[in-house]
């Protein structure tokens, strides 16, 4: 019977221990230094917490050649952010690529969200090949244009001028771009 009793005490004395309440401030009082100043809040310098309306990004592709998302103005683009390691990303894969391939007016970029060597992004895509550029991406340093991706895969669809026209968290498909450029391209 003494036991629980024990502990109860026991407990509420180390509870207590740790929370010290200030007191309240009175009239003519001035707080006091701890209470004005709130801790910093985290910041991460590398997060980017939204898109830019139109966003603007340069890169090497895997092959070597530059890649301009602002010299493909005048045609639809489809950002895709993915990684080697993400299934739903390989399962869109080939549909994008198959997309990239059959329409002149979409152009598909894989932008890959890892820490990734180009000679193994080159291996990786000898057995999963695109049609589409790819750019491996520093996930430590994304492009500031973009919102650091909370999940992949993440894709931007573009329109003709350069505005975000719509995003996709999670695979996509080549009809749902197909329907939102049809949509857009009406409205």
């Amino acid at each position: 019977m003494r036991s629980p009793i024990l502990a109860l005490a026991l407990l509420a004395t180390l509870c207590a221990c740790g929370s010290e309440t200030p007191a309240p401030a009175t009239a003519g009082s001035s707080p006091s230094p701890a209470a004005e100043e709130a801790p910093p809040a985290f910041e991460d310098p590398g997060v980017v917490e939204e898109t830019a309306e139109y966003p603007a990004f340069t890169g090497t592709t895997v092959d070597g050649r530059p890649y301009d998302l602002a010299a493909l103005r005048g045609r639809w683009v489809v950002v895709n952010f993915w990684a080697t390691w993400c299934k739903p990303c390989l399962k869109e894969m080939p549909e994008l690529s198959a997309l990239h391939a059959t329409r002149e007016d979409i152009e598909v970029v894989g932008l890959a969200y890892e820490e990734i060597e180009a000679a193994d992004m080159q291996a990786f895509l000898q057995e999963h090949p695109v049609a589409y550029p790819v750019v491996v991406l520093d996930p430590y340093a994304p492009p500031g244009d973009f919102a650091t991706p909370r999940g992949l895969p993440m894709t931007y669809l573009i329109d003709p001028e350069g505005k975000v026209a719509r995003r996709f968290l999670g695979p996509v498909t080549s009809a749902d771009i197909e329907l939102a450029v049809a949509g857009k391209a009406e409205g």
